[in-house]
């Protein structure tokens, strides 16, 4: 027998010989009601998921039930389970209202690239003909085109996750069509959330079908999908530390050669002080930071498009040839290699495009693509037809070429305008970053961390202190390190096409397996936009040397901490589940659990969305009374982005009705934000359980009018010994089509028949008695540590690696918002 199993053993000798008998200590305090022999007498089934609900109506209709779950039945009848959610169709003047606003939010770095992308191509190919303007400048635009405008505008925001976008936004979609979350909490009830939106694939499709059967059978394809998207996201964190360096230092160069003595060490000196203001007002919240983003970024669109358009009629007008895509094959025939190299200064135009999908959470569909559209789009392109009208004249100026192609008399103003576009467009990217870090926690993905709420009325805005300081810290050491906007560049574009790559291959899986695309056209999605991202990887790859391996070294360190983080909390669930505490030993403890039953009501966090968890038997052991009643309390985060308050609370009960034991499943979306504090908690909590009661005894009160004997019983359940489907007992009993003629009583009668229930009342006041003695937290600290004769590796990962992440990380008191004076907290080691 292994340790585990003599632990556990003892645990339960433990109890039983506290217990005394079966029936129960004499001398505790219990509740009794008249339902107590009935629950006694009855013979039910040895399915342990049927014996946990089977004290409702469920079990009393049924003889064989299949293993059906009674929060699955009570999430069915939810009101407004399958009302629509969806946001209301904003006005045409609010739409437009919103397009203004994401200037300030969405399109900072993009809008900033022209201050650093031809002087970068430009530091790989020298200007010795027009052919090397105009073949940059054709890159420039088609890569513009194709990608933000026809990839994201047109096709990956409607990827979205009920408004909600990002590469977690993907993924959730994807783990509600299809079962490849690896940790197994999934239940049928959150199905029934109405932000769940379920159409799952047709059976006609079966391309779909077969698509979903193999996501779900192959573990290997589940967590490679997860690597895929944990990459992705490591890469969203390290474009929040590299778009703060290059951005800040591209504005203030533009001081070197104006300012006498403004040498290389005053660019860095003075970009360090920037950014330790910019991460140091972090904490006042983006609201409160940048309320100037979007009229300050529609001036730089403007001085942009304005400058643009000054310098394309005063140099060279002809630089409008670069449309014609033969340019770009001129281009690489003249360079060859050189242009190869030079791409990655060109991939920076699209810079921050991602933004679009991450941020579509604030706005809308509509208004991200009409700013793009008639704004962004049009700006950006008279802004580098402008830069290389001034170089056909002027190509020494290639190195500086933003501030040299400005107006003297207008360099100041865009001086300023620059430094604060540069600045918003910094503000947008660390704002990005803490929102990925907070989905990737609500889902398990990353360390708890402390995640403050900035504003009221805004939801998505957050702050958290160790990711903002640890981003300032590596914004720091870049700008320090490298020096120059031009070895940054070199790092900041494989970040950028790295996120892109990702987003490609999670749409082409939602196009084939959600939206049932056709097959052409699916697959001409990742052939064509895929193949550029490739290229462009390809080229910023080939720059490892010269700064291209500060990205990876960043998406490489989030990567582990997630996936160490993911994989030792599934093996602690996976744990839970498999010593959790079977109905067979309830029943020999008896309603009293082997001890007293004070007044009072135990709270006992854990994780298991279904059966009793192992911890309660070290509470069993350890304290020498416990509460009068006992809610299993389960904080679960669903891949839907908000639940609906009505919606929140799933209650069951658990063991007859004279235990008080009761399972309460929380659910969360991963953008909702927990602000209720523990007595906001405790009363909702409490109102959904008086509701639960009183729909239980409605329940039972309707089962004792339909089968009064002259009406026939046997309706109600099969004649012989069938099983009945689970479709039957989803639908609620007052709606079956056969009892619609005992079902046209009046709300009073029905009233009158919930009072006269046995012991309702008297479960309702001593409920009420609970309450007012107080509330207990039950809180079990949860250890998972390797066997002996396991792999180093794994040894290593979970010993050391998690372990270390668990002991520096928010622990459960401070996570799950209970109070310090009320808490009782037990440990528990699991084997793996």
């Amino acid at each position: 027998m292994s340790k585990e199993e003599i632990e556990e053993s003892s645990v339960i000798e433990g109890l039983l010989r506290r217990n005394g008998s079966t029936g129960g200590s004499t001398g505790s305090l219990r509740w009794v009601d008249g339902n107590e022999l009935v629950n006694q007498q009855v013979v039910v089934d040895n399915n342990e998921e049927i014996r946990e609900s089977n004290y409702g109506s469920v079990r009393r209709r049924l003889k064989k039930p299949k293993r059906v779950d009674s929060l699955d039945v009570e999430s069915m009848q939810i009101k407004g389970a399958h009302g629509s959610h969806h946001k209301q169709d904003v006005p045409l003047l609010g739409t437009l209202a919103l397009a203004f606003q994401t200037l300030g939010v969405v399109y900072g770095d993009m809008g900033t690239s022209p201050l650093y992308v031809f002087s970068d191509v430009f530091s790989k190919v020298h200007i010795t003909s027009e052919v090397d303007v105009l073949g940059a400048l054709s890159i420039v635009f088609y890569t513009i085109a194709l990608i933000p405008l026809m990839k994201y505008v047109f096709i990956v925001l409607k990827a979205n996750d009920n408004g909600e976008g990002g590469t977690f936004a993907l993924y959730s979609l994807i783990c509600r069509y299809a079962n490849v979350n690896l940790l197994p909490n999934r239940t049928p009830a959150d199905e029934c959330i109405s932000s769940f939106k379920l159409k799952l694939p047709t059976p006609e499709l079966e391309r779909a079908v077969y698509i979903k059967e193999i996501l779900e059978r192959k573990s290997l394809l589940k967590t490679l999908l997860l690597l895929l998207v944990l990459m992705g996201t490591s890469m969203i964190i390290g474009d929040g530390i590299l778009t703060p360096a290059i951005s800040v230092m591209s504005a203030v160069s533009g001081l070197q050669g104006r300012v006498p003595g403004f040498d290389t060490d005053a660019l860095v000196i003075i970009s360090i002080i920037i950014l330790g203001a910019l991460f140091s007002i972090q904490r006042f919240g983006s609201s409160k930071v940048g309320f100037t983003f979007a009229p300050a970024l529609a001036l730089w669109f403007f001085s942009l498009g304005s400058i643009g358009i000054y310098n394309l009629l005063k140099y060279d007008f002809t630089v409008i040839r670069a449309v014609n895509p033969a340019y770009i094959y001129l281009f690489f025939k003249k360079n060859s290699s050189k242009g190869w190299s030079a791409l990655g200064g060109c991939v920076l135009c699209i810079t921050g495009a991602e933004a679009m999908f991450a941020d579509l959470g604030h706005f809308s569909v509509k208004s991200i693509q009409i700013a793009f559209t008639s704004v962004v789009f049009p700006c950006l392109l008279l802004a580098y037809l402008g830069q290389a009208a001034f170089l056909m004249q002027h190509p020494q100026s290639a190195g500086r070429i933003f501030y040299d192609s400005v107006p003297n008399s207008l360099f100041w103003p865009v001086f300023a305008i620059a430094t604060v576009a540069a600045i918003i467009a910094s503000q947008a990217m660390i704002s990005a970053s803490f929102s990925c870090v907070k989905q990737a926690m609500a889902l398990g993905r990353f360390p708890r961390v402390k995640i403050i709420h900035t504003s009221k009325e805004h939801m998505g805005q957050i702050y958290i202190p160790v990711i903002n300081w640890f981003l300032m810290i590596m914004c720091m050491l870049v700008v320090a390190a490298f020096r120059s906007t031009t070895s940054i560049a070199n790092a900041y574009g494989i970040a950028e096409v790295g996120v892109m790559i990702v987003t490609t291959t999670l749409v082409t899986i939602v196009m084939l397996l959600i939206w049932q695309t056709n097959l052409l056209l699916a697959l001409w999605f990742p052939l064509v936009f895929g193949t550029m991202e490739l290229i462009y990887m390809s080229a910023v790859l080939s720059k490892i040397l010269e700064g291209g391996w500060l990205p990876l070294v960043f998406a490489s360190l989030f990567l582990c901490v997630m996936y160490i983080w993911n994989y030792g909390s599934v093996l602690k669930y996976q744990s839970e589940v498999k010593q959790k505490i079977s109905m067979e030993f309830m029943d020999e403890l008896g309603c009293s659990l082997g001890t007293v039953r004070v007044p009072g009501i135990g709270l006992l966090y854990n994780e298991l969305v279904q059966g009793i968890p192992s911890i309660l038997s070290q509470f069993l052991l350890d304290l020498p009374a416990i509460h009068s009643v006992i809610v299993f309390v389960c904080i679960k985060y669903v891949p839907v982005p908000v639940v609906p308050q009505e919606e929140r609370f799933l209650f069951r009960r658990i063991c007859p009705k004279d235990y008080h034991m009761f399972r309460c499943v929380a659910r969360y979306g991963y953008k909702d934000v927990r602000k209720e504090d523990h007595h906001s908690f405790e009363q909702l909590l409490v109102d959904s359980l008086e509701k639960f009661l009183r729909k239980e005894a409605l329940d039972l009160a309707l089962e004792n009018k339909l089968s009064q004997p002259e009406f026939d019983s046997n309706s109600l359940r099969p004649r012989d010994n069938s099983e009945v489907s689970v479709d039957e007992l989803k639908v609620p009993l007052m709606r079956d089509q056969r009892l619609e003629v005992r079902t046209s009583t009046s709300e009073a009668s029905i009233t009158a028949s919930v009072d006269d229930v046995p012991g309702l009342e008297y479960e309702l006041s001593a409920l009420r008695e609970a309450i007012e003695s107080g509330f207990t937290y039950l809180l079990g600290h949860g250890d998972v540590r390797a066997k002996k004769n396991s792999w180093f590796i794994k040894k290593l990962t979970i010993n050391y690696l998690y372990a270390f992440l668990r002991r520096n990380c928010r622990g459960g008191v401070a996570t799950m918002r209970v109070p310090h004076m009320n808490i009782i907290q037990v440990g528990m080691t699991y084997m793996v």
